[in-house]
């Protein structure tokens, strides 16, 4: 249902963008397109028709972004960077092609979700197919610590995505383990595109350090908005449909903070939406009243902000550029998805 939308509150306005870091990363992104392209390519004519299908569909391809910015940020001047994004973008690629198959979703990016047109076992195998690339492709960059970053990123997110099944309609779930999992499935690849960055540059730990702790927190404020936005946003804003992670019965922080908030009768009328499957679209209007009556969406944007300062204090010690400047605006931009 795409017709219920109520506008966060406490939004930014007017809306930040990313267009800082697009410029600058921009001969560097389309040298990433191109490996993206001829990577994607296969003899087997379904696997490029399906890959391209997401590949071509829109995002901002904001995680490769984050690998070069970090790596020239850092002086980086070779060419293992270009490589590293590609790997991340795939990586990106095959958890959407997998995510849309567990979660039944119908839509990605405003576009039918790849399960819709060729079925949910084409889009697993070419989400198989993509990692295989990504890790081709980490190999060939001869850094065996990027390797290690990229590949336990890959291993966490998979971790992340079966703690997410197991807290699917279990109201229990409290906000340490929506977050547990939303680091996991989310924040990692946020983290291991940032770190890679000064790692193939060769910088010092701490430096390292500071840039995991950027794309990790930037990561975790990233889905809160995303979890927000399921409630208090447009299908527009989203790519999907408004209510899926309600229809899905999915334990997003907005539910688990209102279902510890309301009343006895409040919380069975949780338990009949998420629990019972009977997530309906009138439901759902209820649903998202009772989030703004006890202040759910508002607070899980509030703690958005709180992970997003985390960030920008993790880049504080950096000295100032424009890649520092485009990176802090940034996170601007993830907050103001929420207006």
């Amino acid at each position: 249902m795409s017709g219920v939308v109520v506008p966060i509150e406490g939004g930014r306005s007017p809306k930040a963008g990313v267009e800082a870091l697009v410029k600058l990363v921009r001969p560097d992104m389309e040298r990433v397109n191109a490996i993206i392209l001829a990577k994607a390519g296969s003899n087997v004519e379904l696997i490029p028709e399906i890959a391209r299908h997401l590949i071509d569909s829109g995002g901002k391809r904001l995680r490769p972004m984050l690998t070069l910015a970090a790596a020239r940020m850092c002086g980086y001047q070779g060419e293992h960077h270009i490589t590293l994004a590609a790997s991340v973008e795939f990586m990106h690629t095959a958890t959407l092609l997998h995510d849309d198959v567990v979660d039944q979703s119908d839509m990605r990016r405003g576009k039918l979700a790849a399960r819709m047109l060729w079925g949910n076992e084409a889009s697993v195998l070419v989400g198989d197919f993509l990692l295989g690339q990504a890790f081709r492709m980490m190999v060939e960059t001869g850094s065996l610590a990027a390797l290690n970053v990229l590949s336990h990123a890959a291993t966490v997110i998979a971790e992340g995505e079966v703690m997410q099944l197991s807290t699917a309609k279990n109201l229990e779930t409290n906000e340490d383990e929506y977050l547990e999992v939303i680091r996991a499935k989310t924040a990692a690849l946020f983290a291991a595109a940032a770190e890679v960055g000064p790692i193939i540059a060769g910088s010092d730990k701490p430096v390292i350090s500071a840039f995991r702790s950027y794309g990790m927190n930037l990561g975790l404020a990233f889905q809160l908005i995303d979890d927000a936005l399921d409630y208090g946003g447009s299908a527009s804003a989203l790519g999907k449909n408004v209510g899926d992670d309600f229809r899905e019965g999915k334990m997003t922080l907005p539910v688990v903070l209102c279902y510890r908030r309301g009343t006895d009768e409040e919380r069975r009328f949780w338990r009949e939406s998420l629990e019972g499957g009977n997530a309906s679209d009138e439901r759902l209007a209820d649903a998202i009243a009772l989030l703004r009556k006890y202040d759910a969406i508002d607070d899980t944007v509030a703690r958005a902000r709180h992970y997003a300062e985390m960030a920008r204090d993790a880049l504080a010690p950096m000295k100032s550029s424009a890649w520092k400047d485009a990176l802090i605006e940034v996170l601007e931009f993830c907050i103001s998805r929420a207006v």
